[in-house]
């Protein structure tokens, strides 16, 4: 069982990368062994699951991950790198945060938690950038991670295919890939409206953090939004029906012309389509 959680992923070029690691990610595209794209999120979870239920558990790896997500476009080669031990040790940061620390200790003990808490540190006095390639939200998709895509990117694939008359399992799966140069652009219009015609400022703040997140990255990157295990929260019926990218574009645009009604109506739909799956995080 993959964990219920959505992911936006950066791909930049190879070429992107310092000489040193062009070299390590073409050699890696080579190997034959790698984690393919169809399993990754299960060998990443896997990892991850060892990890805790060691004793004591290790909230980070002890050296980051040499694996990254793959895509091939006119034989340029995009590499995602899956950063495992900075998106633990900032996702450990995070939890350890949000709650009391005696509360935390149940699940870390405090001497796990300061030892990890110092190797990030150690960490970060050497390295100027914690840039993640890969942001992650459990239980529902975030709305600005709607707004770099247009609904034709979409891909969504319900089951596998058969074989020798065999049906393989299910490969369920929903996918939105753009380029850079596209995502930015639609960001960018959406800033503009939320800035002409909503107070929310919230909402400006979130699509603006997405907004800062891509301009890290290499102008001719790729970037995707993968529904992860959040498909599995979602019958046939239910992901066919999801127009989320579709309806945040039309009520952006309904902003824009004064077509308020328009606009709220497909705001709503999108929060609540989002709004019931996330309540299935409290469900028994």
């Amino acid at each position: 069982m993959l964990p219920y959680a959505a992911y936006l992923r950066v791909y930049e070029p190879l070429t992107a990368f310092p000489e040193q690691d062009r070299v390590a990610w073409a050699r890696y595209a080579q190997n034959p062994e790698r984690p393919r794209r169809a399993g990754a999120l299960e060998v990443e979870h896997e990892e991850s699951v060892r990890r805790i239920l060691r004793v004591p558990p290790f909230p980070a790896p002890s050296a980051e991950s040499h694996n990254a997500y793959l895509r091939r476009v006119d034989d340029v080669l995009y590499v995602c790198p899956w950063q495992s031990r900075l998106r633990s040790w900032l996702a450990f940061a995070t939890f350890r945060g949000s709650m009391p620390v005696k509360l935390a200790d149940r699940f870390v003990p405090t001497p796990v938690a300061e030892r990890t808490a110092d190797e990030f540190d150690a960490f970060k006095r050497g390295e100027p950038s914690l840039r993640m390639h890969i942001r992650t939200s459990t239980w529902h998709v975030p709305t600005p991670w709607f707004v770099p895509f247009d609904s034709a990117e979409r891909w969504l694939v319900l089951r596998g295919e058969e074989s020798e008359g065999i049906t393989m399992a299910p490969a369920r799966n929903m996918l939105y890939v753009t380029s850079m140069a596209q995502a930015r652009k639609r960001v960018a219009r959406a800033l503009v409206v939320i800035r002409r015609h909503v107070g929310d400022v919230d909402t400006l703040t979130d699509v603006e953090d997405v907004g800062r997140w891509l301009e890290e990255f290499h102008p001719h990157s790729l970037v995707e939004l993968d529904y992860g295990g959040l498909v599995h929260l979602m019958d046939d019926e239910t992901l066919q029906a999801d127009q989320s990218v579709a309806e945040l574009a039309a009520a952006l645009t309904g902003l824009d012309n004064g077509q308020e009604e328009l606009a709220f109506a497909m705001y709503q739909r999108v929060i609540l389509r989002w709004r019931s799956i996330q309540s299935l995080e409290s469900a028994n």
